[in-house]
């Protein structure tokens, strides 16, 4: 499997840095699964952003401002145009808006795009739950967080929590 990420992804000496522990630390804690780790086709470990915050926030290690500064992908499927457009004015500033009206799209978005946040409205005929569950099942979507839009003008601080904002 080849999880490229377009340069997204840290390695273990990145995370080791953040966490202020050797590199070998940093293997164990994936071998305990502590911090959810991805091996590359080469068997390198890398890490998505928002697993390291996750570990970070779990074990009160302070996240990095390299971390919450940097800018998530977010893929906004919903039904309708007037709601689509609200979350693109909500996020664009802060992260980088994908957006698409059709489910299946948003699925091979998913896979494709390598989102690191789902926003999810009107996703007839699935519901949220059963999203985030098809996309957790599976090794190349389980990163992706999934979250309902709810209230646009909340949904930003959301977005920017799962960042450690």
């Amino acid at each position: 499997m080849n999880l490229r990420g377009g340069g997204r992804l840290l390695t273990a000496t990145q995370v080791a840095r953040m966490c202020g522990v050797d590199v070998k630390t940093i293997h164990n804690w994936v071998g305990k699964g502590r911090i959810r780790g991805h091996r590359t086709d080469g068997r390198h470990l890398r890490f998505w952003p928002l697993d390291v915050v996750d570990f970070l926030r779990a074990w009160e290690l302070g996240v990095p401002e390299s971390l919450r500064s940097a800018r998530l992908r977010v893929l906004v499927v919903d039904g309708d145009a007037a709601v689509l457009a609200a979350c693109k004015r909500a996020l664009s500033r802060r992260f980088d808006i994908s957006t698409t009206d059709d489910v299946i799209d948003a699925i091979v978005a998913a896979a494709t795009l390598r989102p690191d946040v789902l926003v999810v409205g009107d996703a007839s005929p699935l519901d949220l739950d059963h999203l985030a569950r098809g996309l957790g099942s599976n090794e190349t979507t389980r990163h992706v967080r999934v979250v309902p839009p709810g209230d646009i003008t909340k949904l930003r601080e959301s977005v920017e929590r799962l960042q450690g904002g």
